[in-house]
């Protein structure tokens, strides 16, 4: 089966000049051992001899059809990179954020191995899933789903049918509806619950839902969607969204916290994102102790008062929904 694999041309399916950190060297056949070891899982041949040719990276053709809803799409998935068969790179099978690592940190489902990256930073991926063929077996390939309480679904019987499978981009593209989408989602829905009840009762802006959306909408206007990563922009929100919750209840632990902040935007229904990766907000946490924004007290965590100020700068700065809109007419 391996040796059908030969016939697909590398420079049609992945992106030219590929590199950093999901890009490596081809595995030889010791550190497939060692890592299959570690695994658990013996990896499939037509999958060897795959990124041997090409060990990770950025493939063109990075949309795989579906039948059913998924995160990214109702009628496909996406894939942002395929991780490389090593353990040098962060992004490898048996890196520091490979396989295991979804699996004991991010609480992704132990069903085999996870190969593949999704453009939603960690909100999905796709794995070989072993339980029905067990760990020496010939592998389905899934879709494995955060947002969806880890919904999987299956994309194709083996490897092999999941390379053929793949198709471009353009298929699929609707980025041009989903900007729209997310701006008018930005500029007009309504908030959650719990954010639209901290802002009723919070006094430190005077129009404070108004600010929230002038700073998303101009991260729709620079990525083209809705969604919180660790740029300014994002990093303003999630100061904002602290300020106002420390502001009604006080926040002892950074538990405490994360237990609430998916409820505010991440998971909100009509101005929200749709998902959330912890690892920004606990980044987020950690630089601003380290860097002394974020400090506790006798009352539990607040921003200090010379944050708050430069916060309040960094609002002043964004444009408003009218500026935006003269600069799009």
């Amino acid at each position: 089966m391996s040796e059908l694999l030969h016939d697909i041309d590398l420079a049609s399916f992945w992106e030219p000049n590929t590199s950093g950190d999901s890009h490596d060297q081809p595995p030889d056949d010791q550190l497939i051992a060692e890592l299959e070891q570690a695994l658990g899982y013996r990896l499939p041949a037509s999958y060897i001899a795959f990124m041997k040719r090409h060990n990770g990276g950025r493939p063109q053709l990075s949309c795989f059809p579906t039948e059913e809803w998924t995160s990214w799409a109702e009628d496909h998935c996406a894939i942002d990179s395929f991780l490389s068969i090593g353990r040098r790179q962060r992004s490898s099978l048996g890196g520091e954020h490979g396989s295991r690592f979804m699996i004991e940190e991010w609480g992704y489902p132990d069903l085999g191995v996870y190969i593949c990256n999704c453009p939603s930073a960690g909100h999905d991926m796709i794995a070989l899933d072993y339980r029905e063929c067990g760990p020496q077996g010939e592998p389905q390939v899934v879709h494995v789903d955060q947002e969806g309480d880890y919904q999987v679904t299956v994309l194709a019987r083996n490897f092999e049918a999941f390379v053929r499978g793949l198709v471009s981009p353009e298929v699929y593209d609707t980025s041009e509806q989903d900007y729209l989408d997310d701006r008018l989602k930005v500029c007009e829905a309504p908030f959650s619950e719990v954010l639209g009840e901290l802002i009723r009762h919070f006094h430190g802006l005077p129009d404070t839902g108004a600010a929230i959306r002038r700073v998303a909408l101009q991260i729709v206007e620079q990525k083209r969607y809705f969604a919180l990563h660790a740029d300014p922009l994002s990093q303003l929100l999630y100061d904002l969204q602290f300020w106002l919750y420390q502001s009604r209840h006080p926040v002892q632990t950074q538990e405490q916290y994360l237990a609430i902040y998916s409820e505010m935007i991440a998971f909100g229904k009509g101005f929200g994102t749709g998902g959330y990766a912890p690892g920004f907000i606990t980044d987020w946490w950690a630089a601003r102790v380290e860097g002394g924004q974020l400090r506790q007290g006798d009352a539990g965590f607040a921003l200090t008062q010379a944050h708050i100020n430069r916060m309040l700068e960094q609002l002043a700065e964004v444009p408003s929904h009218t500026d935006l809109n003269k600069d799009l007419a």
